[in-house]
């Protein structure tokens, strides 16, 4: 992550500062990009728009190796960045999962071909990544999954179904995890596959949630062949992969992954801003408000050095990889303080108040039905508190009967 021969921070910063207002897009506070008219395709395009401007000006991938297209500098230079970028819009769509997640994996456990070709096409913003994971049947039993891969000559043909792959329709490629020997346990008889998400057999379809967003999808495997090249890692080794892969999730959803660059809401799930709301309602001076509102802050503050804290102490090597639950768990706190403190500042205008905007009221209940988000995204709690507990702090694990046995011989629940 480190280039030794390196400019200095200060000196990174400056440049970025000159670089950045005549390059980068500054950001309208009267209409974010949350609240632009445009369609989905329009959206993807200016964030790959974005992303090839950062790549034209030397400021993206900056903690990525030089060899795969980034700049091999330090997570003290990606912060420095994006606090200079404060302002200016963002191609945050790619920063989850894009990045911090699918490129983060193939960098730790990816062929060399795959990350020269797919972490440098995703830097200059010709590629964007997605997880196929999850399953309709499988809840919180990832190991457990069903979906199929079976060798014919040089190619593997998946069969199954994946869900809730966030932004999948806008992907050019999925991490996909599947079976492929179900005599072994279920653990150790899986293997990731970088799919294409245009080959044949392969049908994904958006879901609508409660708030309107469409982010999310679900994914159709019908005999889709990929070449033996689209093995991520070993064959039956697709576990240790998927557990890399967490680890870089838990990391970004927590705002402990280097790879990302800028903050802000996506378009598709815009988020109430409780100063913004305060200000707005003329709340912002009444004492029970304002001391709610510092004890948000105070809770940012925590969560933000916390983020740097562990990640530096994971990369060190003083704390486990399952360290990151910590800060997945932090963030859902975070995340469902502010719903709940702008929920409450804005009342009974949460449902009827003016304007999309985050400072406006009609944002705070679009907002509010998307809290538990915060807890499910990148694993729900429950699974970040029994990390913590059962890898962390030596507690007994929780009753397993299917541990050791061949998942061809664990009985199945009607799917």
């Amino acid at each position: 992550m480190n280039n030794p021969a390196a400019e200095s921070v200060a000196s990174f910063r400056a440049r970025a500062r000159a670089w950045l207002p005549d390059n980068m897009p500054r950001l309208d506070p009267a209409a974010p990009p949350s609240s632009r008219p445009g369609s989905d395709g329009e959206v993807w395009l200016r964030a790959r728009e974005l992303q090839q401007k950062l790549y034209a000006g030397g400021f993206a991938g900056i903690c990525f190796p030089r060899e795969y297209g980034g700049l091999g500098l330090s997570r003290t230079h990606q912060d420095a960045f994006t606090e200079e970028a404060a302002g200016y819009e963002m191609p945050v769509l790619l920063n989850i999962p894009t990045f911090s997640i699918c490129c983060a994996t193939l960098l730790d456990v990816g062929s060399e071909e795959q990350k020269r070709r797919h972490i440098g096409a995703a830097i200059r913003g010709e590629e964007v990544l997605a997880q196929f994971l999850s399953e309709p049947s499988g809840g919180s039993d990832l190991a457990g999954l069903l979906t199929r891969a079976e060798q014919d000559g040089d190619t593997w043909v998946i069969n199954g179904a994946k869900t809730w792959s966030t932004w999948a329709y806008a992907a050019d490629y999925g991490l996909c995890l599947a079976r492929t020997d179900s005599g072994k346990p279920k653990h150790r008889g899986l293997t990731m596959f970088l799919v294409p998400t245009r080959a044949p057999g392969l049908t994904i379809n958006r879901v609508r949630l409660v708030d309107g967003s469409t982010e999310f999808c679900e994914e159709f495997f019908d005999g889709v062949r990929v070449d033996a090249s689209a093995v991520v890692g070993e064959v039956d080794g697709g576990w240790a992969v998927a557990t890399r892969q967490l680890f870089h999730e838990r990391s970004a959803v927590g705002g402990g992954s280097p790879y990302v660059s800028g903050r802000g809401a996506t378009p598709s799930r815009p988020k109430a801003d409780p100063i913004a709301l305060a200000q707005a309602t003329g709340r912002a001076a009444e004492p029970e408000i304002r001391t709610l509102l510092g004890e948000m802050l105070a809770l940012t503050t925590v969560s933000r050095q916390m983020g740097s804290r562990i990640s530096a102490a994971i990369a060190g090597g003083q704390l486990p990889s399952h360290a990151a639950s910590m800060l997945r768990l932090l963030h859902a706190e975070r995340a469902q303080t502010e719903d709940d403190l702008a929920l409450r500042i804005a009342g009974a205008t949460a449902g009827i108040g003016p304007g999309p905007e985050p400072g406006r009221t009609g944002m705070v209940g679009i907002s509010y039905l998307g809290r538990q988000a915060a807890s499910l995204g990148g694993g729900s709690t429950e699974m970040s508190r029994n990390l913590i507990s059962e890898r962390m702090l030596g507690m007994p694990r929780e009753l397993a009967p299917d541990r050791d046995v061949p998942f061809n011989q664990v009985k199945q629940r009607h799917r």
